[in-house]
């Protein structure tokens, strides 16, 4: 139980965290224990996520939010790594990762928080459009909150230790757009998440028409009662005055 408390030390005490990081005081219990409970919140608020459609849903929501945090962590790591070695950066390998773990244990724990708000919709308001945004919005808040976490930590490392360079926190704030357009590029593939209650289960959805950003303006649309095409078809309807 001990190495989930330490875990949890990001969210409540992060200078000692950081410390112990810039030192070289963490373990790989701690490593474990970080990855743990990025696996149980991730699946625990997939888990509401897809519930709003069917329990077998629910299961493999759960497992593709864990596999899409995981493959976009792997995707995108060697990367950051190589660059701030270019730079100068004296960080091992091992430290960048587990500051990145921090972050990504701030960011699922903000996730699970918002899982009771969810539930609340899917059982009052039973609007797909709406809960679409809104889980887009909780993964946009949590991961500010956690890349944000990450900053600090670079930070630390910058002025407490001199092992990070400071032109590696601007190349950092590049790379978490990187993420981001890597996570939601990965997201598209491996839709659907939410699963609509008018369509039967689906693993994974084999219409790869439109994109994640013509879906949102979509939802919004939707929300306001504008479904998607209906301005054309007026046009199309109205009749020519030749």
């Amino acid at each position: 139980m001990l190495p989930f408390k330490k875990a949890f030390e990001v969210m409540h005490d992060q200078e000692n965290h950081f410390n112990k990081i810039n030192q070289n005081l963490y373990t790989n219990k701690l490593i474990f224990a970080q990855l743990g409970l990025m696996t149980i919140f991730t699946f625990g608020y997939g888990l509401i996520m897809g519930s709003y459609n069917s329990f077998t849903q629910a299961m493999f929501t759960g497992l593709k939010l864990w596999l899409l945090l995981n493959l976009t962590l792997l995707i995108c790591f060697p990367s950051f790594y190589i660059v701030q070695l270019v730079l100068g950066s004296k960080i091992k390998m091992k430290q960048l990762f587990v500051i990145l773990l921090s972050g990504f244990v701030m960011t699922t724990t903000i996730m699970l928080a918002f899982a009771p708000i969810v539930l609340f919709f899917q059982m009052s308001g039973d609007n797909y459009h709406f809960l679409q945004l809104l889980h887009v919005f909780i993964f946009v808040f949590s991961g500010f909150f956690g890349m944000r976490t990450v900053l600090e930590a670079l930070k630390s490392a910058f002025e407490s230790t001199g092992v990070y360079p400071k032109i590696g926190l601007s190349v950092f704030r590049i790379w978490v757009l990187i993420f981001a357009f890597v996570s939601i590029q990965l997201a598209w593939n491996l839709r659907p998440f939410l699963g609509s209650k008018e369509m039967p289960f689906e693993m994974i959805r084999s219409e790869t028409r439109g994109n994640f950003y013509s879906t949102m303006f979509n939802a919004v649309g939707s929300m306001f009662g504008v479904k998607p095409g209906e301005n054309k078809e007026e046009k199309e309807e109205e009749p020519s005055n030749d």
